[in-house]
């Protein structure tokens, strides 16, 4: 037999260590979530006073499969100055408006609220 290079060889060593990258990333994925999800558990409940100062989405997938998926963020302003980013439903999303003062309830990186203040809304004539 000749010494060189054969294809089948090459690809016999190419696909495993394909496989066991994508698990790496699949698995490394799953423990970051559910890091999050215990740390998160982990920290108290606050409740505080904050400001709606923007708002923005991020579309994923879409193109030549024809399904996408829409992640809708917000930004809280409190009152120490710090911004606080939550990813919210898309129906909080359509509830908030920039500018809308109230109090925000989260648990670490958990959005769990906001509720508007009552002056601020006003109502139809």
């Amino acid at each position: 037999m000749e010494a060189g290079f054969d294809m089948f060889d090459m690809m016999s060593v190419i696909v495993p260590v394909f496989f066991v990258i994508i698990i790496g990333i699949f698995i490394f994925s799953i423990s970051k979530g559910i890091s999050e999800w215990s740390n998160n558990n982990k920290q108290p409940r606050l409740s505080v006073n904050a400001k709606v100062v923007s708002k923005r989405t991020k579309v994923s997938g879409g193109m030549n499969d024809h399904s996408s998926s829409t992640h809708y963020f917000t930004t809280f302003e409190v009152e120490s100055g710090d911004r606080l980013e939550f990813n919210v439903s898309g129906y909080e999303y359509g509830q908030l408006a920039e500018g809308d003062a109230g109090e925000l309830t989260f648990q670490g990186t958990r959005y769990l609220g906001f509720n508007r203040n009552k002056a601020q809304i006003v109502p139809n004539e």
